[in-house]
């Protein structure tokens, strides 16, 4: 087991069969489809009760999406944790501005540029995630666990747009 923790790389299969056992699990414990996106805007909330006060003491803040240490906060602690321990377990932690050659290749070393875009990037998922009714975890996986339409829909969208985004992109290069 402990060699299967260590690979740099995992089957997609079974790494995909082990999200459906987690996300099983966590519904038949919790009753709850996990998802993250929340999480952002709980913190989100918290954060504006101590920058501007007001800002956060609006209809959203209060009924929707309250400002709170929620279980979608947690969740999202846990996959970061999981997510560092795999790295360091594997071999393959290190801290980067620029992370990848791919990157560096198509846009430069410019790091920037590079937390520029993902900031825009990360407010055009999250507001989209709103839309939406939820994020990809929530709104695909787990809505697709239990056969939701809206699932199979959202994923057929996020082929659509990401792949030609990415040849956009990328210009072809890859």
């Amino acid at each position: 087991m402990l060699s299967l923790l260590k690979q740099k790389e995992w089957s997609p299969y079974l790494a995909g069969a082990l999200l459906g056992v987690v996300y099983i699990l966590g519904i038949a414990f919790t009753g709850v489809i996990p998802g993250a996106s929340g999480a952002f805007e709980n913190v989100a909330g918290l954060i504006a009760q101590v920058i501007a006060p007001a800002l956060a003491a609006n209809t959203y803040f209060k009924f929707v999406m309250p400002p709170e240490i929620s279980w979608e906060v947690i969740m999202l602690a846990g996959v970061f944790a999981g997510a560092f321990v795999s790295a360091k377990l594997s071999g393959d932690f290190k801290l980067a501005a620029v992370p990848d050659a791919q990157w560096r290749k198509v846009f430069g070393s410019s790091i920037w540029k590079r937390w520029a875009i993902a900031f825009l990037g990360g407010i055009i998922l999250e507001y989209g995630a709103g839309i939406a009714g939820g994020c990809t975890s929530g709104l695909a996986v787990g809505g697709g666990l239990f056969l939701a339409p809206s699932a199979f829909l959202f994923m057929a969208g996020m082929f659509a747009s990401g792949i030609p985004t990415a040849l956009i992109l990328y210009r072809r290069k890859f």
